[in-house]
């Protein structure tokens, strides 16, 4: 297997290929594909989808991706981590919510672009951002930051769009706003409370709960935790960030609080966490 790692916040590339790498390809950061020319298929955790030009997929880190190219095809590579989520333009109300999305577009299968309108406004941005960087005429670094960042967002947009699905066929507006609301609000505790849920969305608090699992099929408090232990995760193994970082970033009372919370969700503590991932990506 190999891991492959990203040391700078973004990067940009252009490649033609009659045949893709033949390895598997699991990677340390977010990976944007997009297809400027060409047919085939590919396939992202065993599951193989047709793809064609205009086409674009979003691979998450830890991912298991590779392409089988039916004719030549260029292919454009945005690839990003959590450095350049964190400070390269993106609002921080944003950053939180963009995470979110982009972790979960995994459950979109094929192309992520799915409007119409959309596809010429990604095709310009693309196009742009391979012209600036080919050209590098003043200003063209903060021109393509510029277009990277807005990128990145008409994507998360997709996502959004096409997430619904994770509801009951049954699904309600309402239910909706409470599952963006809580993806917004999960690094502070006390917005995603049960009572402060209640009162805001105007639904008993003996009826909350019903009314969650019946829309989302689990509790709310089984919702917040996984998403919360997916955020940890992913700050353990792709961070340098300090564990009293983290505690403070997700709002835990103490590291007390947040290494009982981690040890009950994966069996162990944060720390041997990290020593494992760590010790996985060098053997990888």
């Amino acid at each position: 297997m190999v891991k492959e790692q990203l040391y700078e916040p973004f990067t940009v590339s252009v490649e033609t290929m009659n045949e893709f790498p033949k390895r598997a390809r699991q990677n340390a950061f977010f990976e944007l594909v997009y297809i400027l020319s060409g047919e085939g298929k590919h396939c992202v955790n065993d599951n193989r989808y047709a793809y064609r030009t205009g086409d674009m997929f979003l691979f998450a880190p830890d991912d298991l991706h590779d392409f089988k190219i039916e004719t030549t095809t260029e292919f454009f590579f945005l690839r990003f981590n959590d450095i350049y989520l964190k400070s390269n333009g993106i609002i921080k109300d944003n950053v939180q919510r963009m995470e979110y999305l982009l972790y979960n577009a995994k459950q979109i299968s094929g192309s992520i672009l799915r409007y119409e309108t959309d596809k010429p406004l990604v095709k310009m941005m693309v196009e742009t951002i391979i012209r600036e960087r080919v050209n590098r005429i003043n200003c063209w670094d903060k021109l393509t930051l510029a277009l990277v960042n807005a990128l990145v967002v008409v994507i998360g947009r997709s996502i959004e769009m096409n997430l619904p699905e994770q509801f009951a066929e049954d699904k309600e507006d309402k239910a909706l706003d409470i599952l963006q609301y809580i993806q917004a609000n999960i690094y502070d505790p006390k917005l995603t409370k049960a009572e402060h849920i209640s009162d805001k969305f105007g639904i008993s608090l003996s009826y909350l709960g019903r009314y969650f699992k019946k829309h989302a099929d689990q509790t709310m408090q089984d919702y917040i935790a996984h998403y919360k232990l997916k955020l940890i995760e992913n700050r353990l193994q792709y961070s340098k960030m300090r564990i009293s970082e983290i505690v403070e970033e997700l709002g835990f009372a103490d590291e007390s609080h947040f290494n009982k919370f981690f040890k009950k969700q994966k069996g162990m503590n944060p720390s041997q966490f990290r020593q494992n991932a760590e010790s996985k990506a060098v053997s990888a």
